[in-house]
């Protein structure tokens, strides 16, 4: 029998259940579940003081082990005199010690011989057990301090609180802080001293802070409802909100409306035949050094409500997904969840993408696509749940982008991994004077106290408040596509699909970027996202124009970079023609552009296109710089 306590008066209840008026009556089994409303004590601050004390920790799932039993009452009998004993098991971690000497009363004139010492053994099928399990609760990312590991707790739960969460889970543990000595000690460097015990948590009750379906909170009050209700009314609130992503980084504005989608997420859709359809969007941002995109994943990892932040060259596949680990006690293998897993219901973000090993880049190919990671080592077969969106960030091959090169020159990444992304931007670091002004200008502004864009967006909508905004949306809406919209966006999808084929026929080479069944599904998860930030149940043309444009300012984008290449030849022309613009200017030497011109076309027989396309890439390159308007062009370095 299992009560849960939730009156008024709960020590006036238990002390009816533990002790009836009728001393005769026999008290069922029972297990009571306790839940507190006292304030959380965070693992870090589990001390001495707080031994055999009642505490609620907060903490995520990273480790259960499988149930076992462990004995609530031994019935033991001695070998010599057949004596019966029944011992009492106290819950938790503690063991049971057997007498050493049988406890038999003797008569004085008994002419029986004495028991020998260690007469007791156990006889399992008279004794009582209970169901029991060992569970690794750690700080929640966001709790860490900065440099520091997080910290974790065992956790023994019996009976009823058995299989309650499992790796991944967020959740609240009300229990006694509790120790044992470790069986391990005696080999340990504190030779086995009875004085050093290990600390644990007997649980008394749990309570999940996320529900099953990984959505994030979903207690609102009726005061934030309303609220909500009429901010999301507001005609600019899509502007504002992609405004609010990273207020100090400049400009980025399609950036951070992808962001934005990511954050919100489309529709899960669970099909007929049982087949799902993720709704978590994924996007990736790759492009030249110092273009803010370890920011902007910094800051969405304080935005959303579950975020775990890794780096692509300290992440293994294991630290990704789940490794096995050995229990203490029994020795007996279990899961431990990695950051995919943990990060259930949130947002993985993973910066130096391209420093990633092959082998380990390929272990999350299942997680970001079918959403689960299959696990099958040391016996173990067992799917987790990895339902999170990612975030990634890279550079190109060559540390910046070539517009030179096509998209597979400067992109070292397998066509299976990015058809996974639903937009793929291409961030670059222009040279243009009147753009480099207005960052410089928003930088000193925020390192002169914040005199920037950053006070006002953040004190229209402050982050909190657009968490907790962004998580009433994923919780409350799974808009659907209006018929014409679904027509609209189908037509769209043939034209985008028609132009890559073009492309590719004209190129004669396939493209690096994939435009498949996938980027039509982003498409579709994009317009979701968009309903669901004005709680819309209906996603209309509006939503499918904005997405569509966000797809092509994106991917497509990314996949137009290399059909504006030209040939080999084109590309063969140009080497050639730097090599001769080489000699033809010494380092300091300047001519006009249009003695250039005539000299390299009509003399030499150079194209104007090879030319131009020349003079831009040694401009990126900083090897010339144009002065007088254009007119002349003047050699700065080799």
């Amino acid at each position: 029998m299992c009560r849960l306590l939730s009156v008024e008066e709960p020590s006036t209840c238990t002390h009816q259940i533990l002790f009836p008026h009728d001393p005769n009556a026999r008290l069922p089994e029972h297990q009571l579940l306790l839940h507190s409303s006292a304030e959380e004590v965070s693992i870090r601050d589990l001390d001495s003081m707080k031994i055999s004390r009642l505490a609620p920790v907060p903490g995520i799932v990273i480790g259960a082990s499988v149930m076992s039993s462990k004995a609530s009452e031994l019935v033991i009998q001695c070998r010599n005199c057949q004596n019966t004993q029944h011992v009492p098991v106290f819950g938790g971690f503690s063991g049971v010690t057997l007498p050493r000497q049988c406890e038999r009363k003797r008569l004085p004139n008994d002419p029986t011989e004495k028991c020998p010492l260690d007469p007791y053994f156990v006889i399992h099928e008279k004794s009582r057990f209970v169901d029991q399990q060992v569970i690794k609760l750690q700080e929640a990312p966001d709790k860490v301090p900065v440099g520091e590991l997080p910290r974790h707790v065992l956790i023994s739960a019996d009976r009823y609180l058995t299989n309650r969460v499992v790796p991944g889970s967020r959740c609240t543990i009300t229990g006694i802080f509790s120790i044992y000595q470790n069986k391990g000690s005696k080999n340990s460097s504190t030779g086995g001293a009875v004085a050093i015990r290990t600390p644990y948590l007997r649980a008394v009750g749990i309570k999940t802070d996320i529900d099953q379906s990984g959505r994030g909170q979903v207690i609102f009050s009726d005061e934030e409802e309303q609220e909500f209700l009429e901010m999301s009314r507001r005609p600019d609130l899509y502007n504002v909100m992609a405004e609010c992503i990273a207020p100090s980084i400049y400009g980025n504005a399609d950036i951070k409306k992808a962001i934005l989608c990511l954050l919100l997420g489309g529709s899960k859709k669970i099909l007929p035949d049982g087949m799902k359809l993720r709704g978590d969007i994924n996007v990736l941002l790759l492009g030249d050094p110092g273009t803010a995109k370890s920011q902007l994943l910094k800051f969405v990892e304080k935005c959303a409500p579950i975020a775990i932040y890794t780096s692509g060259k300290g992440s293994s596949a294991a630290g990704l997904t789940a490794s096995v680990q050995r229990e203490h006690t029994t020795r007996e293998f279990y899961l431990e969840g990695g950051a995919m897993v943990l990060a259930d219901g949130g947002v993985v973000c993973i910066d130096e993408f391209d420093k990633m090993r092959d082998e380990d880049r390929v272990a999350i190919h299942e997680a970001m696509e079918q959403q689960t990671i299959s696990i099958a080592k040391a016996g173990i077969t067992t799917i987790l749940n990895a339902r999170t969106s990612v975030l990634a960030a890279a550079n190109p091959i060559f540390g910046r982008y070539d517009d030179m090169k096509t998209p597979g020159e400067n992109i070292d990444f397998q066509t299976t991994i990015l058809s996974r992304f639903d937009m793929i931007f291409i961030v670059k670091d222009d040279h243009t004077r009147e753009k480099d002004e207005r960052i410089a200008k928003h930088v000193m502004g925020i390192h002169m106290g914040g005199r920037g864009a950053e006070e006002q967006v953040e004190a229209e909508i402050p982050v909190e408040k657009m968490k907790r905004y962004l998580s009433y949306c994923r919780s409350r809406m799974a808009p659907r596509l209006s018929p014409e919209a679904a027509e609209k966006l189908s037509s769209h999808f043939v034209n985008i699909r028609r132009q890559v084929h073009a492309s590719e026929m004209e190129a004669n080479t396939r493209s690096s970027i994939p435009i498949t069944v996938r980027q039509l599904e982003a498409i579709i998860r994009i317009t979701e996202s968009l309903a669901k930030l004005t709680l819309t149940p209906i996603a209309t043309e509006q939503h499918v124009d904005e997405a569509i444009r966000l797809f092509l300012g994106s991917t497509m984008e990314a996949v137009n970079q290399g059909s504006n290449q030209g040939s080999r030849e084109l590309n063969e022309e140009v080497g050639r023609l730097e090599m001769e613009l080489k000699r033809r200017l010494a380092v300091g030497w300047s001519t006009s552009l249009a003695s250039l011109k005539r000299e390299m076309c009509e003399q030499k027989g150079f194209s104007e296109q090879a030319l131009n396309r020349t003079l831009m890439m040694m401009q990126r390159r900083d090897t010339i710089m144009f002065r007088n308007q254009g007119a002349q062009v003047y050699r700065n370095a080799i």
